[in-house]
């Protein structure tokens, strides 16, 4: 969330698209894990359009794009780890995400009281009206549905597919922050460069579907 401050919506998804690079890399030093070549190929797709898409970003921000870089590489190692620990553990989705909870669940109270989020949640507003209440429930439901499915995707499947899967669904993130958001003006050079993008994580959906990758 950190990173959107400095990086507008679309180029944003198109930096996150990178995630697939650092998790071939990670896979391999975790697992020892080697790809096929057309596993290979589509993830060089989906850099090419990455770096296509933002070849004319005048708004370029040093930090913003930082802090997306390590939130790449910190969704990698995530999402290898969570692949690993279920297989040598023999936990369930469900397990491991209350193992995560567990451990997670102190450092977060302790950031968000250090940080000084915890004093301002505590005096927002709104805090006791029913229907920001409402809200925030609902908003908690579907955190844990995502949250189960991306650990239930990445143990059954794989850590590369949970974040294939993330790159398509992200064709409607770019349209709604194209319309919604704007901050970034219309080129031809980031269009061609999220099609691509699309086109590599399409082509190994395509692969995985039919057992060929």
């Amino acid at each position: 969330m950190a990173s959107i401050r400095g990086v507008n919506v679309p180029m944003y998804t198109t930096l996150r698209r990178t995630t697939v690079f650092f998790t071939l890399i990670v896979e391999y030093i975790i697992a020892g894990h080697k790809h096929s070549v057309p596993v290979l190929g589509s993830v060089g797709l989906i850099l090419l359009g990455a770096f296509i898409a933002g070849a004319r970003d005048f708004s370029f921000d040093l930090q913003g794009y930082s802090i997306v870089i390590l939130s790449n590489v910190t969704t990698a190692v995530y999402l290898a780890t969570i692949a690993r620990l279920g297989k040598t553990t023999g936990l369930s989705s469900f397990g491991l995400m209350w193992c995560n909870g567990l451990i997670c669940g102190p450092a977060l109270m302790l950031w968000a009281f250090a940080s000084g989020d915890f004093d301002k949640a505590m005096h927002f507003p709104f805090l006791y009206s029913a229907d920001f209440q409402v809200v925030v429930l609902f908003s908690c439901i579907l955190a844990f549905c995502l949250n189960y499915t991306i650990f239930l995707n990445t143990t059954v499947n794989s850590p590369l597919t949970q974040t294939m899967c993330g790159n398509i669904k992200d064709i409607g993130t770019v349209l709604f922050g194209w319309l919604w958001f704007g901050g970034l003006p219309f080129d031809w050079l980031n269009v061609v460069g999220q099609f691509l993008g699309f086109l590599g994580s399409g082509l190994y959906a395509y692969g995985k579907l039919n057992g060929k990758l």
